[in-house]
């Protein structure tokens, strides 16, 4: 009895999957970069800083925006004192750390942000930014 070998098939890599990944993965980014953006409410008139610098890494941060009434904003939602404080809260219980990005307009008067950098303390925030333009 003889026995025959079958000759090596050749292993091939197969493309169409990484192709696919790639695609899925420029859809989630383009689609997260556009969320982002819709979130920052575009009123704010920032102030101009000659030490600012900017962030390497804005993303996973919650907005908080107070414009030049005082009014405070989550993304471009407005909102009271008392609902803000409760949403830091909940944010820092639900989805630690706490990270924010604060947007005041340059004439938000100071106790506002005040308030606001307390609110943030309280509710456990570790990281903090503001928005500002470079001079």
């Amino acid at each position: 009895m003889k026995i025959t070998r079958r000759p090596d098939d050749e292993m091939g890599f197969q493309l169409a999957p990484m192709i696919d990944m790639t695609f899925l993965l420029l859809i989630f980014f383009m689609v997260t970069t556009k969320i982002s953006k819709e979130q920052i409410k575009e009123e704010i008139k920032l102030p101009v800083a000659s030490s600012a610098i900017i962030p390497k890494d804005i993303s996973n941060r919650d907005i908080i925006s107070i414009d030049d009434q005082g009014r405070y904003f989550i993304g471009s939602e407005a909102t009271d004192k008392k609902a803000l404080a409760a949403y830091l809260k909940k944010r820092f219980e639900n989805y630690p750390p706490l990270r924010l990005y604060i947007r005041a307009d340059k004439t938000t008067p100071a106790k506002k942000i005040k308030e606001v950098m307390k609110m943030a303390a309280d509710a456990g925030a570790l990281d903090v930014i503001f928005g500002s333009y470079q001079s």
